[in-house]
């Protein structure tokens, strides 16, 4: 064995053992947001880090999401702003159609991107806000994610909701926490407003416009440092069992582990408070 891939056997280990020091359950489903340039480490080899210490009963999902697509999106707006109308329209005119099988999601980084092209990868069909996961419950999670609902009741953040996952923001903040958005569905009379996006059909490329929930991530690092002085324990890194949030380093980045239950629940009630209306 060559001291490159002894090198890289080491690493592997050394990733999967922070995984089970920080608390991901084997056999249970994780959510990962993950920046591997924070990590510092491949994200293949993270991956099946992440894979092996959930075992053969373990699910892996990832966000997939492809605001690329869509003239609605943030992104979007922010590359068009200062363009003339013509120069507008051509953007427009060359955005890609979404379609699940092959469509990319480089805004989500290597990890994603890795678990979403691993062979045997399961993709749900919303075309801006997909997920993707690896395992025995991939399929029961991702199906009939409704193309009209991006992160609510009828999306697999409900679906990761009921099946009682942890999410690991792995080198990433709260501000990336996808799991808050269902409890914006979960506020009485949400604002909501109009999306629109490009997809593949039968007939070829189309543009397909829909109403969902206004989403809005401006105040999800308020929300989750909150989240975190609740919920953590003297030590800093303790068991997530009883909805706490671990909290240690994988690779070179400070992670987080946490129920997304508890991390809803609390989200709900925190948005209920602190955004306009609240009392």
């Amino acid at each position: 064995m060559s001291a490159v891939t002894q090198h890289l056997l080491l690493a592997g280990e050394r990733t999967a053992t922070q995984l089970c020091e920080l608390g991901v359950r084997r056999g249970g489903v994780l959510l990962v947001h993950a920046s591997m340039r924070s990590v510092g480490e491949d994200a293949g080899r993270v991956a099946d880090a992440l894979c092996r210490v959930l075992g053969p009963e373990g699910t892996l999902a990832v966000p997939t999401f492809t605001p690329e697509n869509s003239d609605t999106s943030r992104s979007h707006q922010d590359h068009v702003r200062g363009l003339s109308d013509e120069a507008r329209e051509a953007v427009r005119a060359a955005m890609p159609a979404f379609d699940p099988a092959v469509t990319p999601a480089p805004s989500m980084g290597a990890l994603s991107e890795t678990v979403r092209l691993t062979p045997g990868a399961r993709r749900s069909a919303h075309p801006q806000t997909s997920f993707a996961a690896l395992g025995p419950g991939a399929q029961k999670l991702l199906a009939d994610h409704r193309q009209d609902c991006h992160l609510g009741e009828d999306s697999p953040l409900a679906r990761l909701y009921e099946a009682d996952a942890q999410i690991l923001l792995l080198g990433t903040g709260f501000d990336s926490c996808t799991a808050f958005h269902l409890a914006e569905y979960r506020l009485p009379s949400p604002p909501r407003r109009v999306y629109r996006c490009v997809v593949s059909s039968e007939g070829g490329r189309r543009w397909w416009e829909y109403e969902d929930i206004a989403l809005d991530d401006s105040d999800f690092a308020a929300l989750g440092n909150d989240f975190v002085r609740t919920r953590t324990g003297a030590t800093g890194n303790v068991a997530v069992g009883t909805g706490t949030v671990g909290i240690g380093r994988v690779g070179a980045a400070r992670s987080h582990l946490f129920p997304l239950r508890a991390a809803v629940d609390f989200a709900a009630g925190w948005l209920a408070k602190h955004r306009a209306g609240g009392c």
